[in-house]
């Protein structure tokens, strides 16, 4: 018990000096396992949160530990196995808000749950406010990486206090990468802690047809009255709307209405505002008006912690070596790494054996598409390509501001692909001293977080190394 309150107080300090998905990710399940004369032991849930911590994390958890007054000489990590998952409590539940509104008939709201529109009833729109949310997307589920940070963070923010900042929100990048999730996530913690909100999530595709289904039955009039009375508007891949004038004028009113009504609007797309094409300019002015997050494919960590909590969901503890494996060799795209995962964990189910490394090289077959292993070579070369210089001057003396950049690309790449060294890297690049790839390393790693060519780059160089 002594442990635990220490480790609580720990925890509770180290909550406040990194953002809420990192502890929430890394920190959330520790426990204090031994404090024996300056060693410490902390269990971990799983090999990726040991690897990060002692990656990252050790130099804050001793300090935070010495201020609580405990003498540290080294901190160690010991995986240890998870208990099992536990019902949710009630409090923690995600609720629909349908859900809700049914088990509480006596409330009196200030507008219908449910609308209709009127006209041929073969043709009547009926909703219900909240059912388009999927309950199984929750903020606490969300497994939170570098290139997720951001937009996790303001969504927590709006789900604390939606309207007041971060109006519209609008996360943007590649399929499957966690967009819709995350966007869902907010809807279904803003309905959790506000029963009677108001919160309208919808695909941009079905706000479409209900609109062109409105003009025709002339309900256009009830159909802006619904959408200009939600408390929370979520739009799923709003650039389908480009090109469509009548629905992006449409669009345009209610997104005012709500705007100025003080009301959150939260949308995801898969590029950002001005870079749709066919969307209207007062359109792209208002979502850019916001707050814009890019979102951006998770890294190695991010793609095992991904694996390993969807195993996990489905009651299987996964090797380390199979989800390393997939997360190396499967999909980056988090969507396609969950069906490999999906197909991997149903074979092994009809055929009640467990899933092993060769086991998933053969049945995923992903040697034929994808290299087994990444070489530094690889890396270097497709870095050159990206930026279109000789590989000679990649790994030459040359130190031109537009190879310094690529050269700088290719070292970043090397550590976080492939987890080299220092000494190697700079090896690898022609560079007598490693200082060079730690000052180039740190310097991507800043600059991607707030360049988005950079990080685009980036991306662009991991798909092609990865396709």
């Amino acid at each position: 018990m002594q442990h635990d309150g220490l480790w609580q107080a720990v925890l509770g300090e180290i909550e406040l000096s990194v953002s809420r998905g990192n502890f929430v990710t890394w920190f959330k399940t520790t426990t204090l396992l031994k404090q024996d004369d300056g060693l410490i032991v902390i269990g971990v849930t799983s090999i990726f949160i040991k690897r990060t911590l002692e990656k990252k994390y050790t130099e804050l958890l001793t300090t935070v530990l010495q201020k609580n007054g405990v003498k540290v000489d080294s901190v160690e990590f010991k995986t240890v196995s998870s208990s099992s998952p536990k019902p949710s409590d009630h409090r923690d539940k995600p609720v629909v808000l349908s859900e809700l509104q049914a088990k509480q008939s006596n409330v009196t709201s200030s507008a219908p749950a449910t609308q209709q529109f009127a006209g041929d009833p073969k043709n009547v729109l009926s909703h219900d406010y909240g059912q388009g949310l999927n309950e199984r997307y929750t903020l606490d589920n969300f497994v939170v990486g570098d290139g997720n940070e951001l937009a996790f963070a303001a969504c927590q923010s709006i789900a604390g206090q939606p309207s007041t900042k971060y109006n519209p929100l609008l996360l943007y990048g590649g399929v499957g990468i966690g967009k819709t999730h995350l966007i869902q996530a907010v809807g279904n913690a803003i309905a959790a802690h506000d029963p009677k909100a108001k919160i309208l999530y919808i695909s941009t595709e079905q706000f479409v047809r209900e609109f062109v289904q409105a003009l025709r039955l002339r309900t256009t009039a009830a159909f802006a009255s619904y959408y200009r009375t939600a408390d929370v508007l979520i739009v799923d891949d709003i650039q389908f709307i480009a090109g469509k004038d009548k629905t992006q004028e449409e669009f345009f009113h209610t997104f005012n209405t709500l705007h100025q009504a003080n009301k959150q609007i939260i949308m995801s797309s898969d590029k950002p505002p001005k870079e749709i094409h066919g969307l209207e300019a007062r359109l792209q002015s208002r979502f850019a008006g916001g707050m814009s997050i890019d979102m951006q494919i998770p890294d190695f960590e991010t793609r095992c912690a991904i694996i390993e909590t969807k195993a996990a969901n489905h009651g299987t503890a996964l090797d380390p070596e199979v989800i390393e494996y997939l997360a190396t060799n499967g999909q980056t795209n988090i969507r396609e790494l969950e069906g490999a995962l999906n197909q991997l964990l149903a074979w092994c189910e009809m055929r009640n054996i467990e899933p092993t490394l060769d086991l998933t090289a053969s049945l995923l077959n992903v040697s034929k598409t994808r290299p087994k292993h990444l070489s530094a070579k690889q890396i270097i070369e497709r870095t050159a390509r990206h930026f279109q210089i000789p590989i000679e001057d990649i790994v030459g003396p040359k130190r031109d501001k537009d190879i310094v950049v690529p050269r700088q690309v290719a070292m970043y790449m090397l550590r976080n692909e492939l987890h080299l060294s220092f000494p190697k890297i700079a090896r690898e690049l022609g560079r007598k001293d490693h200082t060079t790839a730690i000052h180039s390393v740190d310097k991507i790693q800043k600059e991607s977080q707030v360049d988005a060519a950079l990080r685009n780059a980036i991306s662009e160089i991991k798909e092609h190394l990865y396709a």
